[in-house]
């Protein structure tokens, strides 16, 4: 016998259950003598008019519109189980004539009447007018329903880990839902047990599942555990529904001010954009957020000029603040390396800029100067005088107090390698006429120190080629540059006599030798590079300037002479 969900079928019976003495089903005490249907224990019904059923093999049917007896609960269910279709309503004669069964096959035996769409009579009992009927639809099959074999005695104990009297199926009292029966236990306020009948809660502990196990009862502990995974939830919810209203639709924090008056410095790289000054800035605590300092700066129509360098600004200042203070120059605490400057005024201003003393950055150049980040091809030269001249990059550097110079100076040798890495030094220096990229360096130095203007440097660096050539007829490969002697003196004169210059035996001196000087004479910047990567192609040879601000430039000595004596007449020589 199938075996139903404990609160929703009935449970193995056992005689012995003293629910069936204490009116236990419905409060009701079973009535005396009753016959059951279910092995021969006594059953209550409610007492109700009977109905005898008439003859249904000729069609009578007396009791049709009288009050109907139900059929029992385990009767109903058992004759499901063989296949029987039970009728406990009254039935329509149109039905019982044949329309519901019209393609069945008519038996000889027992279970049909011979003649057509004849019912077999159900002969009443007076005391169970449903236990002892005859099987109406299957006649040569058993019918064990009404006799001992239909409920076969309760297994033995241990058998499957329920004792016999407890395998009894409990009666329903008053309407009382359990865990089982539609009200979890945790809302029924399960973890009370003196609240629970000591009977039902007994037989409860005992019927557990697990023969024996007894049910989970959830306590205060679990009341609060569940409060504080609930409060926790709510509140992680409320952070990240705030976090995501703040990063769309509410305002970046920001201070108030122009700062609490302590001072910081804060070093800005090169080729930073907005985020990245804004986290250099918050860092150094100046902003207090990066946000707030990108939108401030998209909303100063200068904001993008801001430089790399060493910023003096002070802290729990308003981004807006900080970046009207970055544009002003008084902000700004860079060391700022000129164009055509030469190495030995660079080591200076930094000695200056690092309070160290003086000499320090050029001993540190002329020891370590390996070691500074030059190019293969800017090493091994004969004859230079410094090594580094020429890649101590003009740009502006965040230099300040505490640095090494070693580090001051890997910086500028890093800028001017990558721009002349940009430029395409190394690969154009052959097609140019030239031996390596250290020489077209060299020419960008000259062109830088004898131009006057952006405008000249393309000319100067063809008349810088054009005296390079041995067989020229106007110089015969002299370059004959005041630039180069001065140099070599560490000076910067203009007046200079040719005596003076033409006597002076040093490979710098381009009047004394032919060709270029050993390597550059100063720190080129971009425009001067750029023109010695792309000269003119005019014819040009010499070159002047009568006012020191513009050169004007001839293709024939004759040509020159004429604009020497016209300065000379200027100066009254």
């Amino acid at each position: 016998m199938t075996e139903y969900g404990r609160g929703q079928g009935s449970e193995p019976w056992h005689p012995e259950d003293p629910l069936y003495g204490d009116g236990g089903w419905g409060g009701q005490q079973a009535h005396q003598g009753q016959q059951s249907p279910h092995g021969g224990q006594p059953q209550h019904y409610p007492e109700q008019p009977q109905q005898q059923y008439g003859d249904w093999g000729t069609g009578d049917q007396s009791g049709y519109g009288q009050p109907q007896q139900p059929y029992p609960y385990d009767q109903q269910y058992a004759a499901q189980a063989h296949g029987h279709q039970q009728y406990p309503g009254p039935q329509d004669p149109g039905h019982q004539q044949g329309q519901g069964y019209h393609h069945q096959q008519q038996y000889d035996t027992g279970g049909w009447a011979t003649g057509p769409h004849q019912q077999v009579s159900y002969p009443g009992d007076p005391q169970d007018p449903y236990g002892q009927q005859a099987g109406a639809y299957d006649a040569g099959r058993q019918d064990y329903y009404g006799t001992s074999d239909a409920y076969p005695p309760p297994e033995p104990p241990g058998r499957r880990g329920v004792e016999p009297e407890l395998a009894a199926p409990e009666p329903e009292t008053d309407w009382d839902p359990g865990p089982d029966q539609g009200e979890h236990a945790f809302f029924a306020g399960g973890d009370d047990d003196d609240d629970e009948p000591e009977g039902r809660r007994g037989r409860d502990d005992k019927r557990g599942r697990g023969g024996g196990k007894p049910k989970k009862r959830r306590n205060g502990m679990a009341c609060l555990l569940v409060a504080v995974i609930l409060g926790g939830g709510l509140a992680g919810v409320s952070y990240f529904g705030y976090q995501f209203y703040q990063d769309r639709f509410g305002d970046d924090p920001d201070f108030a001010g122009g700062g609490n008056g302590q001072q910081v410095s804060v070093e800005i790289p090169k080729g930073a954009d907005g985020y990245a000054i804004g986290r250099a800035l918050k860092s150094a605590g100046v902003v207090k957020s990066v946000d707030a300092f990108v939108s401030a700066q998209a909303d100063n129509p200068e904001g993008r000029s801001i430089q790399d360098g060493v910023y003096t600004l002070q802290k729990q200042m308003s981004a807006a603040s900080a970046v009207e203070l970055m544009l002003s120059p008084e902000s700004r605490d860079n060391l700022i390396i000129a164009e055509g400057r030469r190495n030995a005024d660079i080591y200076r201003l930094i000695d200056k800029r690092l309070d160290v003393e003086a000499g320090t950055t050029a001993a540190v150049a002329k020891k370590d100067y390996k070691k500074l980040g030059l190019p293969a091809w800017a090493q091994n030269h004969a004859q230079v005088k410094d090594p580094l001249e020429g890649f101590l990059y003009p740009s502006s550097y965040g230099v300040s107090e505490g640095q090494k110079p070693a580090d001051v100076l890997k910086q500028m040798v890093e800028r001017a390698t990558a721009t002349y890495d940009k430029l395409g030094v190394e690969k154009k220096a052959e097609s140019l006429g030239l031996e390596d990229p250290w020489q077209l360096v060299t020419v960008a130095s000259l062109v830088q120190a004898e131009g006057t203007s952006h405008d000249d440097f393309r000319k100067m660096a063809e008349v810088v080629y054009n005296r390079m050539k041995p067989g020229n007829p106007q110089t015969n490969g002299m370059l004959e540059f005041d630039s180069t002697y001065n140099y070599i003196k560490n000076q910067s004169k203009i007046d200079l006599s040719l005596s003076e210059l033409r006597n002076y035996d040093n490979p710098y001196n381009t009047y004394f030798h032919k060709g270029l000087p050993p390597g550059p004479i100063d720190n080129p910047g971009e425009d001067a590079i750029k023109g010695a990567l792309k000269p003119t192609d005019d014819g040009w040879y010499y070159f002047i300037s009568l006012d020191g601000k513009t050169s004007k430039f001839t293709r024939t000595n004759a040509e020159h002479q004429k604009l020497v004596d016209q300065f000379n007449a200027s100066r009254n020589n």
